[in-house]
């Protein structure tokens, strides 16, 4: 927290602590607001918004004993005497750590909404992720009612690595459709004069194109987009680049670049005009998170420009059009052939 504080700039973002149910029972968002200056937090439905508890590789025995003394579902059980020999010989070498999954009910989101409010947050977040439409309709519901800040939803395709391969990927209501209930339940709830919290779309979104349509396809309600393996792959990417420039021992495919920060990463030289001195001590990994995000961003401006839409807010469902007639059935995005049909018709008539 206190890196991110030092190089924080204009008070522009924030960090943003989320909390499972036993991040919750321990009180660390708490601690967060009042101990380290935090100032956002996020509720989470589920571990890492997927419907089962997080799952996390421990080798330590004395750590794999602290976290079941702290209520996480450790697998096997550290505290059992034969499985503490058995880990000791050998027999295996790593627990697995389980978080649990929380039960949610109106009252009680409200209620813990309030508790974050009470104890500093000046924005309350939630995530959630692909589970069945009612649980959606009750995410967007609470998070009216409540008056929640950003509702992030995880489509299949999302995560970070702690669940299941074939769960991250493949489990849940794929992108297109949750994010086309997710437009139709919000324009619902605008229609209706309620409060409609800000969406934002996630589920494996990478690329520029990805990002345009996951704010077209929910406009005007879609203010954001939710982006994790991506950055995380370009922040440990550059943090490898890094400990390589430092050792001299930079590969073959990345030194053909160059043998240097300052010659590899194309942001250098903005970096270095902004930063100054201080640039030698940015993080490897910090700079190649932003030499990533500087590509997205360039990248955006093309395709909206191609569009004649010069900020984010003029993007709108028109921007696209679906490939399918069952992509147009379910999005309600004109089907490819029918675009623009009246004004075709117009034309060709005048």
């Amino acid at each position: 927290m206190k890196l991110y504080q030092d190089w924080q700039r204009d008070g522009y973002a924030g960090t943003i602590v989320q909390a499972n149910v036993e991040d919750t029972g321990l009180g660390v968002q708490e601690y967060a607001l009042k101990k380290l200056g935090i100032e956002i937090v996020e509720l989470k439905w589920g571990q890492g918004a997927k419907d089962i508890g997080g799952e996390v590789k421990i080798k330590d025995l004395a750590k794999a004993q602290m976290l079941k003394s702290r209520g996480y579902v450790v697998f096997p059980d550290p505290s059992d005497p034969e499985v503490i020999e058995a880990f000791k010989r050998g027999v295996f070498s790593e627990f697995e750590r389980h978080s649990r999954v929380g039960m949610v009910t109106e009252d009680g989101f409200m209620d813990r909404v309030q508790e974050l409010r009470s104890a500093g947050a000046k924005h309350v977040f939630l995530k959630t992720g692909a589970y069945r439409p009612a649980d959606l309709a009750r995410a967007i519901k609470f998070a009216s009612k409540a008056k929640i800040d950003l509702l992030t939803v995880d489509a299949a395709g999302g995560g970070t690595g702690m669940s299941p391969w074939r769960m991250m990927n493949e489990w849940g209501m794929p992108q297109v459709e949750i994010y086309s209930l997710l437009y139709q339940y919000e324009d619902k709830l605008a229609n209706m004069g309620e409060y409609v919290p800000d969406i934002a779309p996630a589920g494996g979104i990478i690329f520029e194109d990805q990002a345009y349509k996951g704010l077209a396809i929910g406009a005007p309600y879609f203010k954001i987009i939710g982006m994790a393996r991506g950055p995380i792959a370009a922040a440990m990417v550059g943090k490898t680049i890094g400990k390589a420039v430092k050792s001299k021992e930079v590969p073959v495919y990345i030194s053909r670049f160059g043998r240097t920060i300052e010659d590899i990463f194309v942001t250098s030289t903005e970096l270095k005009h902004r930063f100054g001195a201080d640039f030698d001590s940015i993080p490897a990994g910090a700079i190649g998170l932003y030499t990533y995000m500087q590509r997205i961003a360039q990248r955006m401006r093309q395709l909206m420009a191609g569009n004649r839409k010069f900020g984010l807010s003029y993007i709108e469902r028109g921007d696209i059009a679906a490939l399918t007639k069952d992509a147009a059935d379910i999005s309600g995005i004109p089907y490819i052939m029918d675009v623009d049909a009246d004004e075709v018709e117009t034309i060709l008539n005048g």
